[in-house]
């Protein structure tokens, strides 16, 4: 196998330099909200962690962090999904192939509302600890065609975490965009051994995980940096569309002390008439209509 780094991947582009982007009606651009939806294995050592043991080690069954994702998935996605409708703003679900089943009531109620299903590893593990990772891409992808009636277009990675095939193994096995690449505010081609793959802006600066779990902010840091990030690149686009992410985990944006901080970020964002809010597949559609 020949193995293609980033740089082989895609080259240096500066955005001073690209042809402008338009998006229908005049929009400026577009903000597109990553619901994730995980499940986390008890027989494993937790993703992450509120409390660490007294005695130290990796305990197991670590309840504590187990319980502390599951309420999540249990109360803060109902807070988060009562603000989705209030403010009519159709999300994207990134989830886990295991997690279609185990959290239905959650796939329910995205695809009552046609939200998007983006592939998120069959688990909550780093892609390079899977143990054959087509597989695990495949077993995600039929997860969700079964239970949504066609197969995902996206993908993102647990952590974001890639192996050196992964963009090559998206292609091959139907996938049409990427979020891993977390490093322009448009849209971009990744080359592969076969066709390209379209990589999607994510984001790692307006991600719950980052401010709360890893950088410890308060919770009103969530809402602040949302909207600051928010108005310069809505400055930005004044010439050519720019694209946002926001990205929120129900055990972290949906606990009782955070979400309004969620809530008053996306209040910021509906208050302008020329900001889209699109699915990731809407957007990957616009963008390669934009360039063929």
């Amino acid at each position: 196998m020949t193995r293609m780094l980033p740089t082989d991947r895609i080259a240096y582009s500066p955005i001073s330099e690209r042809p402008p982007l338009a998006l229908p009606g005049g929009a400026r651009m577009v903000v597109w909200v990553i619901v994730n939806i995980e499940e986390w294995n008890p027989l494993e050592a937790m993703p992450r962690a509120v409390l660490t043991p007294p005695a130290g080690g990796s305990p197991m069954p670590d309840i504590p962090n187990w319980a502390w994702h599951e309420y999540g998935n249990r109360v803060g996605f109902w807070r988060m999904l009562e603000i989705f409708d209030e403010l009519n703003i159709p999300a994207v679900l990134a989830i886990n192939g295991s997690a279609i089943k185990s959290y239905e009531p959650i796939s329910r109620a995205a695809l009552d509302r046609g939200w998007e299903f983006m592939g998120h590893g069959f688990s909550q593990k780093n892609m390079q600890k899977v143990e054959n990772e087509r597989e695990d891409i495949v077993k995600t992808r039929e997860a969700i065609r079964a239970f949504t009636g066609r197969p995902p277009r996206g993908w993102l990675g647990p952590g974001l975490t890639e192996t050196w095939e992964t963009p090559d193994l998206l292609v091959e096995e139907g996938f049409d965009y990427v979020a891993d690449w977390v490093l322009d505010d448009q849209p971009v081609r990744l080359k592969t051994r076969s066709t390209p793959i379209v990589n999607l802006p994510y984001t790692q600066e307006c991600n719950d995980v980052a401010m709360m779990l890893i950088q410890h902010h308060v919770a009103a840091e969530y809402r602040n940096r949302a909207i600051d990030q928010f108005d310069q690149i809505y400055k930005d686009s004044a010439h050519s569309a720019r694209i946002m992410a926001l990205v929120a985990h129900p055990y972290i944006m949906g606990a009782p002390h955070r979400l309004r901080y969620f809530r008053e970020a996306l209040q910021h964002m509906r208050l302008r008439s020329d900001v889209l809010f699109w699915t990731g597949e809407r957007i990957h559609d616009w963008y390669v209509a934009a360039n063929t």
